[in-house]
């Protein structure tokens, strides 16, 4: 089977497309899949666009979505609207406006900011009545295995020891079966970082992951480029046990698609 893989698209329809033409996707007909890591939408304006077209292949069997942690960011924020949050997001203090979630909920509700303000529950209910929050969402799952492949949004759950910046990590061989707090946290997690830095991939296979941008492990790790700017490097990084492909779209420009045969 030939699997095209993104990750972190974050609502950047004309940018994937790009993308998954120059690797092929619209070459192959349907004998391939397409293979989301996560962070599907948020901070790009073509949401309904993207949501459009995944659909599509999520109807025709073709989509793997892998949930991240925008996608719990989306079903939290909603649960906040309706508890009354509105008042938080409209005086630009929630996370929400900063993570581009608040502006994705307009996107998937038709509704502008001024409708959304006057009347929060009518946003809620379009956006749980919208095929993304019906359809796409729940088939949305925390990892996808081949043989010698592991797709995660941030990485696979770990034994976690003290508090960040100086925890530390170490592999949990029960990873596949822990609970939905473990893969809460793991969906935060910075792969390169654990994989180069503790150790923690998995023996005999590579992990694919997305969440944190290439860049930190271009230049944190192997001292190439920058994080940010002029000169940060933000194609797929490749590390011991690890491919990690979020392109940080908002400042590149452009998505990564690496194509997979297993």
């Amino acid at each position: 089977m030939k699997y095209y893989v993104v990750a972190d698209t974050h609502g950047y329809y004309t940018e994937i497309m790009e993308s998954l033409r120059g690797a092929g996707f619209f070459d192959e007909g349907e004998s391939s899949r397409l293979i989301v890591c996560g962070d599907l939408l948020d901070r790009g304006g073509e949401a309904s666009l993207l949501v459009d077209f995944c659909l599509k292949l999520h109807e025709a069997g073709r989509l793997i979505y892998i949930n991240g942690n925008h996608e719990e960011l989306l079903v939290r924020c909603l649960y906040e609207i309706a508890r009354g949050g509105v008042h938080e997001i409209a005086s630009g203090m929630s996370v929400h406006e900063r993570n581009g979630t608040w502006d994705t909920l307009l996107q998937l509700s038709g509704m502008d900011c001024a409708g959304a303000y006057a009347c929060p529950e009518e946003l809620v209910r379009r956006v749980m009545r919208s095929p993304y929050y019906t359809s796409l969402l729940p088939s949305a799952v925390n990892y996808f295995e081949t043989e010698g492949y592991v797709f995660v949004h941030g990485w696979i759950p770990s034994v976690i020891e003290g508090y960040p910046p100086r925890a530390s990590y170490s592999y949990n061989p029960d990873w596949r079966d822990a609970d939905s707090i473990a893969w809460r946290g793991a969906k935060w997690l910075n792969g390169m970082e654990l994989a180069c830095k503790h150790g923690v991939v998995e023996p005999g296979k590579t992990v694919v992951c997305g969440h944190f941008h290439a860049s930190y492990g271009h230049s944190v790790l192997d001292g190439v480029g920058s994080e940010f700017g002029e000169w940060a490097v933000f194609t797929p990084y490749y590390g011991e046990g690890i491919i990690a492909i979020d392109a940080c779209t908002a400042c590149s420009g452009f998505v990564n698609c690496i194509v997979i045969e297993d």
